[in-house]
């Protein structure tokens, strides 16, 4: 690894400044960018530890919504009775990153930052309507998570911004989430194609209200379906409704070959997700317990 100074900020304030000063790298979980600096992937000249600032390390939910801090472990969030019970997306996602190790390590502000197109908390924060709350030199502004990253390992980050938190909208009666992905068996743990998804069904609980869908994996970066979550609204909670949806979200997917599977394969996996993850979502959203192992 090459040589490069480190900082460890306990304020907002002191970590802009030293992300302001040019070849600067922020470091949270770490369980990325160690990596990437092993293989020279990136060459900061200047490392920001952010995990002594208090604002990212925030996990909390008040009249706004459910907050994240971007430095918050995975442990933490998948553990929160809250996540659990009203953004239980959120809570699929950090149990598959990594194995317990790297889930103390990592964090879902981290998972966005390196802005993989095969990130598995990514499909669920937008599924979830997260709202990325980015602080710099020019003071606070927001993003909505599906709009956050721009290409592979891109994102809209400028020159000394900083990830502040995920915040996410107050959940609503009788709405149910859920996040599910297909790895190769025995093979890499990283996605072939990941699917989240947020229902919210009317008193019967067989009617959508709405309906948010996003994609992970089968495009330079993250997707929301909005077409397929507009077409579930008002529609009954039956196959029919779950099979245009999922075709609706076939139609977006730009998937690549590689040696994970081939475009095809993975337009056809996309379908079959988005079926099974609405249906689990609905599943939730009834207040019924899903009988699903996380992974599989």
């Amino acid at each position: 690894m090459h040589a490069f100074d480190y900082q460890a900020p306990t304020t907002l304030a002191e970590a802009i400044e030293h992300l302001s000063r040019g070849d600067a790298r922020p470091l949270a979980g770490g369980t990325d960018l160690i990596d990437q600096m092993r293989m020279r992937r990136h060459t900061p000249q200047l490392v920001v530890d952010v995990k002594k600032i208090a604002e990212l390390n925030v996990l909390r939910r008040d009249d706004a919504g459910l907050h994240i801090g971007a430095a918050t472990p995975c442990c933490r969030i998948s553990a929160d009775a809250d996540v659990q019970r009203d953004y239980s997306a959120l809570m699929d996602s950090c149990r598959i990153i990594g194995g317990v190790q790297i889930q103390s390590r990592a964090s879902i502000g981290g998972n966005l930052c390196n802005s993989g197109p095969a990130a598995d908390s990514t499909p669920s924060m937008i599924a979830l309507g997260g709202v990325c709350v980015i602080a710099g030199p020019q003071g606070t502004r927001e993003v909505p998570v599906e709009s956050f990253c721009t290409g592979p390992g891109k994102n809209v980050l400028e020159q000394g911004e900083l990830l502040v938190e995920l915040r996410f909208p107050p959940a609503q009666a009788r709405q149910g989430s859920h996040y599910r992905r297909m790895i190769p068996r025995n093979e890499m743990d990283i996605a072939v194609v990941g699917v989240g998804a947020s229902v919210v069904l009317d008193e019967s609980g067989d009617q959508f209200v709405s309906a948010r869908i996003a994609l992970g994996a089968v495009a330079p970066t993250p997707l929301l379906a909005e077409e397929a979550g507009q077409l579930l609204a008002g529609k009954p909670v039956n196959d029919d409704s779950l099979a245009e949806a999922a075709k609706a979200a076939q139609a977006i997917a730009t998937p690549i070959s590689d040696m994970r599977g081939t475009a095809d394969y993975r337009v056809h996996i996309t379908g079959v997700l988005v079926r099974r993850v609405l249906a689990a979502a609905v599943t939730r959203a009834r207040g019924q317990q899903l009988d699903y192992c996380p992974g599989h």
